[in-house]
């Protein structure tokens, strides 16, 4: 009995795969006995080219062949494989389902992408079969197959060297010698145009190819010629194969089938589906440069620039929705899926297009809505609504002009969202508000200081020009009945804010200090004046110049005490007994001594019990002072005491009575002779007028009060 070939379908039409059938095989054909040396060969082509006829005839297997009286048709449906008869090693022919079959159609190419990667992965030789008047063509020489199948392999399996023969059928008069190079430039750029891992970018093909091409005559006009090449072919397969065993063959086939069945890439698009992908592609970018010259579309453009734009949204829409349709009537006959991923590309494209146009519109809406805000708001405030009141109702009315104008810009097509712009216009009203509440509330803290300055500045003022013991509580008086009032008229005016606690809380605070930074601004420059108060006294003859003198000093001292220290907290203090101790003398001989002795007490900086922001003058300032003060009161005291001297001698210009009545005996016949002569008393008189006259005009009797 001689050897049998064992065929067995391995993968069925619909891509399952026969586990028990491989065992069955496995076992039949004493597979496990060859261990690793047996060599796989498959074969690819057409349907009906003749391929399970040229391995029937090659390896004496018994493949089902096609009856060319029956008509053509599918025959080899999945994947059949059997042992080669007679070959050594150990050879496992694959017979592939052909290509391009009636049966699957156009639209069902995956399958045989999927079953030409299976033969690519496991075999040592791939044979290509096809027909000699195919080469250059396209798609019936499987260009589109085998580049597919390239690139998918060089990414799922690691590469191996494999042979692939190209067997041509029906070979013509033409010469191999220009049909192999065809062959060998197609397979070349082939693998020049696929994509490849980073690995194997620069990798040439001959490291995973040997490329290798043979032509057979016609099977049915010339039988015999036919099978005497396939003899001289079979003899190709005899220890031509060395055992080369990469570490997949050790892999099981189910699994590597199933890894490829798994992959997406392989399910590629048929003829009809590239054709449509092409047209529509064109009409989308037809209608897409078609709406850039929109007339329509122009001038909605250039309107939208110059400013809002009623009705956008609907005008918009019915640009795009016409060049939609007319898309949607020119692309209506081609593939639907392919038609409706095309549309929706330009859709988007289109959307895209006119974005940036409707983001300008949208700016307009939030530009005229912010304008309504603070327009609304400064009318709101001028009517006298509250500030928080009138900011609620005019952000609600101003957001809600926005979205009734977001309800114009809608485009039909679009679904943009407008939230960013509704956020950028909310923090813009924010921004507004604030800026207006500052504003709002640094006029209401002027207008609160200006009347505390005015009620407290002159009247603090008086208070210490007739500085007394009871000087700083009328001050205190003073403060606390003025700030109670500004306090309550200023948190009436901050209700309408609706402040926080801790906000206005620190604004009542801040204008209190404010009214003690006025009441101490004021007694600091008071405080500068202490030394002239005694500088302006008139003195006259009837005073007691050291009496008063005396009493000065002990004003000035008082004074000096007064104008020490801030004294709002009603908290007693022994500045004055300090000062009195330390600087008032009781002689003029003691002057020095006292000031000598008042060195401890008024050698500081600083008061005691007195804070040193209370502190206007320093007891080592009132010590300076008091030196100055005495130096220059010495210098007016003189002055004082000459005045005195020559106000007393102004006073006493006529002579003494004696001296009257002696003039009147011994000047009595002088008289009569006066008496007697008009003349003489006519010049006496005009003598007496002008000497007046001269008296009066440089207020002579004024400076003879001064002394001589």
């Amino acid at each position: 009995m001689g050897e049998e070939c064992f065929a067995t379908q391995l993968i069925d039409g619909d891509g399952a795969f026969n586990v028990e059938g491989l065992e069955r095989f496995i076992r039949a054909v004493h597979l496990a006995d060859c261990g690793l040396s047996y060599a796989v060969v498959s074969i690819m082509g057409p349907q009906s080219s003749g391929k399970s006829t040229l391995l029937n005839h090659l390896f004496k297997t018994n493949f089902r062949e096609m009856d060319a009286f029956k008509g053509r048709s599918q025959t080899t449906k999945g994947i059949w494989i059997a042992k080669g008869i007679g070959i050594e090693p150990c050879t496992i022919v694959m017979d592939l389902e052909g290509t391009d079959s009636r049966e699957r159609g156009e639209d069902d190419t995956t399958f045989e992408k999927q079953i030409s990667l299976f033969a690519l992965a496991i075999s040592d030789i791939v044979m290509i079969n096809m027909w000699c008047h195919d080469i250059g063509r396209e798609q019936a020489a499987n260009r589109p197959l085998l580049k597919t199948v390239f690139q998918v392999m060089m990414r799922l399996f690691s590469p191996r060297k494999t042979t692939l023969l190209f067997v041509i059928r029906d070979k013509t008069k033409t010469p191999m010698k220009y049909l192999e190079p065809v062959l060998r430039e197609d397979i070349q750029k082939i693998w020049s145009s696929i994509s490849k891992p980073e690995a194997h970018k620069e990798t040439a093909l001959s490291e995973f190819f040997n490329v290798e091409v043979t032509a057979l005559p016609s099977y049915e006009e010339k039988e015999e010629q036919f099978k005497e090449q396939v003899a001289q072919l079979r003899q190709r397969f005899f220890n031509s194969i060395a055992p080369r065993r990469p570490c997949r063959r050790q892999t099981s086939a189910q699994q590597i089938w199933a890894v490829i069945r798994e992959n997406k890439d392989l399910d590629l698009p048929a003829h009809k589906v590239m054709v449509a992908t092409v047209r529509c592609e064109e009409i989308a970018n037809e209608k897409l440069g078609r709406l850039a010259s929109d007339e329509n579309w122009l001038e909605l453009k250039t309107a939208v620039q110059s400013g809002r734009v009623a009705g956008f949204g609907r005008k918009l829409s019915c640009i795009l929705d016409f060049y939609l349709s007319e898309y949607d009537m020119e692309a209506a006959y081609f593939d639907e899926g392919v038609r409706t991923a095309k549309r929706e590309q330009l859709e988007s494209g289109a959307l895209n297009y006119v974005h940036s146009t409707f983001t300008a519109m949208l700016g307009h809406l939030r530009s005229k809505a912010l304008e309504k805000f603070k327009n609304d708001l400064e009318q709101s405030l001028k009517s006298g609504k509250a500030f928080a009141a009138a900011v609620r109702d005019c952000t609600r009315a101003s957001l809600l002009e926005f979205d009734r104008g977001l309800e114009d810009v809608t485009v039909e097509q679009a679904d943009w969202d407008a939230s960013k712009v509704r956020d950028k216009l909310r923090r813009d009203i924010d921004s507004h508000t604030a800026s207006v509440r500052t504003a709002k509330l640094a006029k209401l803290k002027a207008s609160s200081e200006s009347k505390l300055t005015e009620a407290l500045a002159g009247p603090v003022e008086s208070l210490l020009e007739a500085a007394g013991d009871d000087t700083w509580a009328s001050i205190r008086n003073l403060y606390r009945r003025e700030i109670e009032k500004a306090v309550s008229d200023f948190t009436s005016s901050l209700s309408g804010f609706e402040l926080e606690q801790a906000t206005h809380d620190t604004m009542i605070q801040n204008l209190e200090e404010f009214a003690r930074g006025v009441i101490e601004k004021k007694a600091r420059d008071e405080a500068g004046k202490v030394l002239i108060h005694t500088k302006d006294r008139v003195w006259t003859g009837k005073e007691d110049i050291r009496a008063i003198t005396k009493e000065a000093r002990s004003a000035a001292l008082k004074l000096l005490a007064v104008f020490a220290a801030i004294r709002l907290d009603d908290k007693p203090d022994k500045i004055e007994n300090a000062l009195s101790s330390s600087l008032l003398e009781q002689g003029p001989v003691s002057q020095s001594r006292s000031i000598e002795a008042s060195t401890d007490l008024l050698a500081s900086s600083t008061w005691e019990e007195i804070p040193p922001r209370n502190t206007l003058i320093t007891p080592v300032q009132c010590k300076s002072i008091w030196r100055q003060f005495k130096s220059e009161t010495e210098y007016t005291i003189t002055q004082a005491i000459s005045a005195q001297e020559a106000h007393r001698r102004s006073s006493n210009w006529l002579p003494p009575p004696w001296a009257i009545v002696a003039i009147a005996i011994l000047g009595f016949n002088e008289f009569m002779m006066l008496l007697r002569n008009p003349v003489y008393i006519l010049g006496l008189f005009l003598l007496f007028i002008v000497s007046y006259a001269v008296v009066l005009q440089f207020n002579i009797l004024e400076e003879f009060r001064h002394g001589m």
